[in-house]
């Protein structure tokens, strides 16, 4: 993981997840969290556990990590947005569900960014890196001086 902003996402998808943890955890203690309430429980612990999955495939920069972490939470929240989407648009929302509208827009859009993220990254498959080697095979300066001592030498044969 090299770029700013895969760090930046998985960041983000971290803090994401801990906040859903938070709003899946507090219906079981008699709370919510301020106005949060969870779509589904069952789900949204099974999705937790999907996310952890999903997080360490995208530091990996697996594809695969950010096409499952897009369909899980398209399926979760994606349906919640779709059918709060004429009451938005009518302007009819509750402030209660707007704020629970807001966080399933933003469970959409940071999947999203992860999997764009993922695919606009040339140097995932094209150019891979290995730290053990590349300071030998890539390093024009070495072999510069190679190819000097070489010209130089000059030894007697018996």
């Amino acid at each position: 993981m090299k770029n700013f902003s895969t760090w930046m996402l998985v960041m983000f998808m971290g803090m994401f997840w801990l906040f859903r943890v938070l709003v899946a955890v507090m219906p079981e203690f008699g709370t919510t969290l301020g106005s949060f309430v969870p779509l589904n429980s069952q789900i949204e612990i099974i999705l937790c556990f999907i996310v952890v999955v999903c997080m360490l495939l995208v530091v990996k920069r697996k594809l695969l990590g950010g096409i499952i972490y897009l369909v899980a939470y398209g399926m979760y929240f994606g349906v919640d947005l779709f059918n709060n989407f004429g009451s938005i648009m009518n302007g009819t929302l509750a402030p209660e569900s707007a704020l629970n509208t807001f966080v399933s827009f933003l469970g959409i859009v940071l999947p999203i960014a992860v999997l764009l993220d993922l695919l606009v990254d040339k140097g995932r498959k094209i150019n891979p890196t290995d730290k053990k080697t590349d300071w030998f095979y890539k390093n024009e300066q070495y072999d510069r001086k190679l190819d000097e001592r070489a010209d130089k030498n000059n030894y007697r044969t018996l």
